[in-house]
Order: C-alpha cells, then structure tokens, then sequence
C-alpha cells in the first residue's frame, strides 16, 4: 500500500509547486506519534464528539416515526422526511466550508461555536411546533453546529495516527453508533414520562456536557497554515481521479444508505410489530454498525482501507436485494437492521481513512469536507425520494427498496474501479 499511497498523494500536487523535504516530512509515517497520552485524549474527545453529532442524527428514524403521529400527523411522510433529510444534509454540507477553516485556523472555534449551535438548535426544537419551526431548529441550526464538531474531530485525529489510522478512526467513528443506540432509547424512554420538550432539553444538556469535555481535548498535531479560500479549492481534489472515484463510490452508497436508516421504524410498523419494538430497530441498527466500525477498522490496517470498503459496500446491496427486499415478516425487518448496520457501519468509519490515503495530511480538511459535500446531497435527496416512492407503492415498501439496492450497488462499482486504478489492476495487493 505505501507504493499506492505515494504515489496517489503524488498526483493530487500535479501542476503545483513541489513541496520542500521539510514540509514534505509531515506526510511520512515515522512523523506521526500513533499513540500517547496525547494522541489518546484526541480519541476520546473525538469520540464524545462523534457520539452527539453524527449519533444525534443517526436518531432520525425515530423522530420521522414520532413527527407522523403527533405534532405534524396532518402532513404527509414524504413531507416529513425532510426534516431528517435536510438534517442529514447540513451536516453534510457544511464539509467543505469546515475542512477549510479548519486547515487555515484549526479546530479551537469551531468547536466552541459548533458546541452552540448544536445546543441551541436543540432547545428550540424542545419549543418548536409549527413545521417551519423544525426545519430551523433541528435540520438547520443543529446540524450546522453538529457538522463544525464533527469534521474538526476526524480530521484531528488524522494527523496523530498513521500505522493505526483505520482502526483508530474506527473507534472515534463508533461513538456516533454508541450515540445511535443510547440516544433513541433516552428519547424514547423519557418522551411518555417528561413530554417531548423535556426530552429535547434534557439531551441538550447531555450534549453540552461532552461537548466540553471534546473542546478540552480535541487538539491537531500540526500548526495551522492560513491560506486563501477560494472554490478552487474545493474543486482541485476532484482533478485526482482517485478522488473523484471515491466521491462517486460515497455519493451513491449515501444515497442508499440514508434511505433505511430514515425508514426504518416506520417499515417495522408497516410490518406489524408494536411501537416499542420498531422503536428498537435504530439501536439494534447503530449496536451492529459499532461493531462494523472498529473490527473491519483493525481489518483494513492490514488488508487495505479499500479492500474492506468495497467488501462492505458489496454485502450492504446483497443485504439489501437478497434479504430486506423479499422478506416479509418481523424477523427479516430485525436481521437487515442488524446486518445492514454492520456493512453500513464500516463504510462509515473507514471513508475518513479513505480520504487521508490519497490526500497530503496538510489539505485534510478540505477533502474530506469536499467528500461529505458529496454525501449531502444523496443525503439531502434520498429520504424524500423514499417517502415518495412509498406513496407511489400505495404505503408499500418495495419501489423503495429496490431503490435502495441499485444505489448501493452502484456505489460498490465504483468502489470497485477506484481500487483497481489504485492497484493499477492487480487482485491480490493491499489497497
């Protein structure tokens, strides 16, 4: 894999000037510490970070669920799932913009003032009831400042490991499972004992409570280098084919990806299981993508960060097509939950590793918010067009399913034809 990664690091400076050997030395493995106390404490405020921001909107199933039968029952699903889809989008979307204030003043504010927003949006969903007022607060506000904690971790933590990356990445990547799974539970537990707004309040505290610890801790090993931003900043990384390869292979697998997630409780009532029960879908779904966020992690520093992706990739659309797509009983609707939160779950950790393997560790935050740009719109698109292909289907399931199968799949091809140009065609070589 060194070959590769030299080699494709290579290729994103063409036509800019050369690097000196003393800036070039940042990029080398014998310059990253890949362990400490140091290092360690980046991990465990960037998992805390993981775990409120993208946790927190891995609980979207259960408040597209919630939303349809209460305070907007009279609105359909499809208008519904863009609370949640444009939640998924500002976190998404906010990548670009991040990662590059990021790489020129480094993370101190924009975790101070993603710690905020993120709060704040949570308290005034606690308050909300008219639509209008829950794409503000919860898909607007809340995201962004989710999007300003998150990014600033990962990329954080790139720059203090090397020989451990993947599986390192895998770690802070499952805090967004462990707030997947605890997360929808508080919620469900507390909303029929303290009320909705209570409920909201009550996990915004929690939040800011972490979020302190993430700000105390979540520290970058390199210096910040001020530079111009400008859009050609964010358009440079897709002149390196690796690159664009990977953001069509995530754009596509996103696109199928958000879909059951967003759907999920609602297709286990569809189903007939009991609201308790579906409610345990989301859990069920981010206990299974923990653990497919830090084994395939160990996995891929030794076989290969694309390896294992493609590998994941391919068994989320068999998972889709072969078992969520024929089943028709309960049992089914729990074994894909699970199932497809362990395929999911390592596409979620490893695509930051992804990233760090063709990009100079200096542009980190630029590519990879640029790559989660990509994700946000498949993110933004994709449950509506889910809610939308269920009305088609006359409330059933199974346009939406086979929709989400072909995405998947096409997001595996591409995956595919990236690793291959990586190993210049050869089948058995890390990658």
């Amino acid at each position: 894999m060194d070959d590769t990664h030299h080699s494709t690091g290579a290729s994103q400076n063409e036509g800019e000037k050369r690097p000196t050997f003393e800036s070039a030395k940042v990029n080398e493995p014998q310059e990253f510490p890949d362990g400490g106390l140091r290092a360690w404490l980046v991990v465990l405020g960037a998992f805390f970070g993981l775990l409120i921001s993208f946790g927190w909107t891995n609980c979207v199933g259960v408040f597209q669920a919630y939303y349809e039968t209460h305070q907007l029952q009279s609105k359909s699903p499809s208008i519904v799932s863009w609370i949640p889809a444009t939640s998924m989008f500002m976190i998404f979307i906010t990548g670009p913009v991040v990662g590059r204030l990021y790489d020129n003043f480094g993370p101190r504010y924009l975790l101070l003032i993603g710690a905020f927003l993120h709060v704040f949006g949570l308290m005034m969903t606690s308050i909300a009831s008219q639509y209008y007022q829950f794409i503000l607060a919860q898909a607007i506000c809340s995201p962004i400042g989710a999007g300003m904690v998150m990014y600033p971790c990962f990329s954080c933590v790139t720059t203090w490991f090397m020989k451990k990356r993947a599986l390192v990445m895998g770690i802070v990547a499952s805090g967004s499972s462990l707030g997947g799974v605890v997360l929808p539970i508080l919620v469900d537990r507390l909303m029929p004992q303290i009320g909705f707004a209570w409920t909201m309040r009550t996990c915004a505290f929690l939040m800011l409570a972490l979020l302190i610890v993430t700000n105390f801790t979540v520290r970058p090993r390199l210096p910040s280098q001020p530079k111009s931003i400008g859009i050609i900043a964010f358009i440079r990384p897709f002149k390196d084919l690796p690159f664009l390869l990977t953001a069509l292979a995530s754009f596509f697998y996103s696109m199928g990806m958000f879909i059951p997630i967003t759907f999920m409780v609602t297709y286990g009532k569809y189903r007939g299981m009991s609201v308790e029960l579906a409610g345990y879908l989301v859990p069920i779904f981010n206990a299974a993508s923990g653990i497919g966020r830090i084994l395939p992690g160990y996995a891929a520093d030794r076989l290969g960060n694309y390896n294992v992706s493609l590998c994941a990739a391919c068994f989320s659309s068999i998972f889709a097509l072969a078992l969520w797509l024929p089943g028709q009983d309960q049992a089914t609707a729990i074994a894909f939950a699970a199932l497809f939160g362990l395929s999911s779950g390592t596409y979620t950790a490893i695509s930051p590793a992804l990233v760090a393997q063709i990009s100079d560790i200096r542009e980190i935050g630029t590519r990879s918010g640029t790559m989660y740009a990509c994700m946000s719109v498949a993110a933004l698109t994709g449950s509506p067009i889910g809610g939308a292909l269920i009305s088609a289907a006359g409330g059933s399931y199974w346009k939406l399913q086979v929709f989400t199968g072909i995405m998947l799949a096409m997001g595996t091809i591409f995956y595919i034809i990236a690793r291959m140009h990586l190993a210049k065609g050869k089948l058995w070589i890390k990658v």
